[in-house]
């Protein structure tokens, strides 16, 4: 009875978010198909604001997996990026996706949406900041020479290919092309390909935690009881509650609104949301690309930017009075219905079903296999290859 009420409770959850997942791995794709990740390296070698915001522009317009994110965040600093113009794109491209902000606006609401985007943009700066007092170049020299090396993490092979287009004319006839169709498709289903096992994940354990821990215990472990004390607990926890979930990219969500209806401080919950980079699987990821000396260097920076952008967005929040006063979340609590979530899931579906039929007729298995593979093991422009092939055989 208790694993039922669990699954109920994980497939409502999948429910409520399937079609702002589905739409906004949509628009991701999208974006992709029409940015280069070829020029990537060369506009972000240096840390200055202008560098930054590049970084942080292209980080929005990437993927939301975190382990791609982590990969292709290597792979620019071995071409020339600058560390911290890595890391804040890093950092954008996990905290500042669209689909996680559609995500939280579905599940938890619009406040919770603008807490992630302004909170994510406080903690690019303040890593900046972090940085440019703390970070020193024999640590960045050492941390190029263990990149260098080129040890194998996860999705490097999704994050090294680059279907976008770069051909000239209108952009309007771009977008319509059948390349960019193509180009949509394969990065729509590869993106979903690289976090499905999070977004499952995420949800069996928020399913669990809303069925099987009573309400009493997240009083009591967020100090519910003490606003004072949950407010300055919150953003110092949050962090370390995303370390040992294991789960990252959009997948930690659906544990945050558990986390939020039991009584986690609103600072807490943004600071969890943003810790999808330091859970121990990526933590060790860092260890391999960077050497133990980076990775503890990057966990310790990481946690403080989070906790202080917690800090800051419930102080700022707070005197606006944008602080929700409910805790009630509608999908642990309401269960299915027939209404707008419902219409909107089936033309969700529909869109995926097109999508997911372009890219088995593109060569798209062909492309599946290579996302775990190592960028060396790749050979050259595979995925632009392939597309112009079958656009040829369309045309001919």
């Amino acid at each position: 009875m208790f694993i039922v009420k669990a699954l109920l409770s994980a497939f409502y959850m999948l429910w409520e978010i399937l079609w702002p997942l589905i739409f906004g791995f949509a628009l991701s794709a999208l974006v992709q198909a029409l940015v280069s990740r070829r020029t990537l390296a060369r506009l972000l070698g240096g840390t200055g604001p202008r560098h930054l915001a590049l970084a942080t522009l292209f980080g929005i317009a990437s993927s939301s997996c975190s382990y791609a994110a982590v990969a292709l965040a290597r792979s620019l600093f071995r071409k020339g990026a600058s560390f911290t113009a890595a890391m804040v794109f890093e950092l954008a491209s996990t905290n500042l996706v669209i689909e996680l902000g559609l995500i939280l606006l579905v599940l938890l609401g619009w406040p919770f949406m603008l807490a992630q985007y302004l909170g994510g943009l406080l903690m690019i700066v303040l890593l900046a900041l972090i940085f440019r007092l703390t970070l020193t170049r024999a640590l960045v020299a050492r941390a190029q020479e263990q990149a260098e090396r080129g040890l194998s993490g996860r999705m490097e092979g999704h994050a090294a290919m680059d279907m976008s287009l770069e051909e000239n004319g209108p952009f309007w006839r771009r977008l319509w092309s059948g390349r960019a169709f193509t180009a949509i498709s394969h990065y729509f289903v590869m993106d979903w390909a690289a976090v499905w096992t999070d977004v499952l994940l995420g949800l069996l354990i928020a399913g669990a935690l809303a069925a099987w821990v009573p309400d009493s215990f997240w009083r009591v472990f967020f100090l519910s009881g003490n606003p004072t004390l949950a407010a300055i607990e919150g953003p110092l926890l949050g962090p370390l509650v995303a370390i040992i979930s294991f789960v990252c990219s959009v997948g930690n969500v659906p544990l945050a609104a558990v986390l939020w209806h039991g009584g986690i401080s609103f600072g807490g919950l943004v600071s969890f949301i943003f810790a999808d980079l330091i859970v121990l699987p990526i933590l060790d990821i860092y260890r391999k690309y960077y050497g133990w000396q980076m990775a503890g260097y990057l966990l310790l920076t990481f946690y403080i930017t989070m906790a202080l952008a917690g800090y800051l967005v419930e102080l700022l929040f707070s005197l606006l009075g944008l602080i929700p006063a409910q805790r009630t979340v509608a999908a642990i609590s309401e269960g299915l219905h027939w209404n707008y979530t419902t219409v909107l899931n089936l033309l969700a579906l529909f869109l995926a079903a097109v999508l997911v039929m372009r890219f088995l007729r593109t060569g798209g298995l062909t492309m599946l296999a290579m996302m775990n593979q190592s960028p060396g093991e790749l050979s050259p422009g595979p995925h632009a290859d392939e597309h112009r092939s079958h656009e040829q055989q369309k045309t001919s």
